[in-house]
């Protein structure tokens, strides 16, 4: 059996006082239990497969560049599951810079020789076949990565990268399904657009947060194709993020930034100062938003 890699974290039903705190939460999760306050948890295995924003990839001051944080969404899952309940035990398989390639042949940074996140992922869940379990595939944003050049993209790249997308991930999502138990959800995990917030630098980079519109929405079209064809329930995270293009960005050199724009800022670290942006990964509040349209997919059976 290939040797996993592992970081796992089981949660248990938090204290009196941050159940209380987090009353809302409990009330509209789908891991609502039947009594409020239950003493009870159900335990189930939480298995994180993807690329860099899987495994919680911020800047920090150690790693200002970014690297692999508590503080991502499958992490915002275990504690929302856990303040309804439910104890998961997190295994995060993720690598920073996986394609959907590297993820089913090899050649990434984190696995080596014949030793693939595949090949583990698929030994975890038939070692674990007769438990209950959540698994998120976050995947597809890195195969399209190489086709952006600064300001620019390539469009015969793009379409290239894309028609590879649907036999890959399909074959992921069949061949992981194949090895899980009867009690096993999936969910596939879309992409948002940090782009948008280019359209702060002048007239070409609002060309090229325009342009980057249509190729996020083709790249979660295409996702959502995979997903639905397989009957695995899709995270919306684009919409999700837009959902919060309300929010208004003061910019220190007096101008203000709203809409989508102002979401890539909230949201990713694109508008941060250097050393910390620009950065095309989610923020804390970022990651939030993305567990919450995850978790409005899970079954309250989990």
């Amino acid at each position: 059996m290939p040797r996993l890699r592992r970081r796992t974290r089981r949660t248990a039903i938090g204290g009196v006082a941050l159940a209380s705190a987090l009353l809302l939460s409990v009330a509209m999760t789908p891991w609502s239990t039947s009594m409020a306050g239950a003493a009870t948890t159900t335990p189930a295995f939480y298995l994180d497969l993807g690329a860099s924003v899987s495994v919680g990839v911020q800047p920090t001051p150690t790693a200002p560049r970014g690297h692999p944080t508590i503080h991502g969404y499958a992490n915002d899952l275990v504690a929302m599951a856990s303040t309804n309940g439910v104890s998961l035990a997190l295994t995060q398989l993720g690598c920073p810079g996986e394609s959907i390639d590297t993820f089913i042949h090899g050649g990434d940074r984190c696995y080596t020789g014949s030793d693939t996140q595949l090949s583990d992922a698929l030994a975890f869940l038939r070692a674990h076949s007769n438990q209950t379990g959540l698994v998120t595939i976050d995947l597809g944003f890195n195969t399209i990565n190489p086709c952006f050049d600064g300001l620019s993209f390539d469009a015969t790249c793009l379409s290239q990268k894309f028609a590879t997308i649907q036999p890959q991930l399909s074959q992921v999502v069949a061949s992981l399904k194949a090895a899980a138990g009867p009690n096993v959800t999936f969910v596939g995990v879309g992409h948002y657009d940090p782009f948008y917030a280019s359209a702060l630098g002048g007239a070409s980079g609002q060309l090229f947060a325009a342009a980057s519109v249509d190729v996020m929405r083709t790249l979660n079209d295409v996702l959502q194709s995979v997903y639905s064809s397989s009957n695995v329930p899709f995270a919306r995270v684009a919409e999700a993020f837009s959902d919060h293009a309300k929010a208004v960005v003061p910019r220190t050199n007096g101008v203000t930034a709203t809409g989508n724009v102002a979401a890539a800022c909230t949201l990713t670290w694109m508008c941060a100062p250097a050393p910390f942006g620009p950065n095309i990964h989610p923020t804390d509040a970022g990651y939030q938003v993305i567990a919450k349209a995850i978790s409005a997919l899970i079954p309250s059976s989990l």
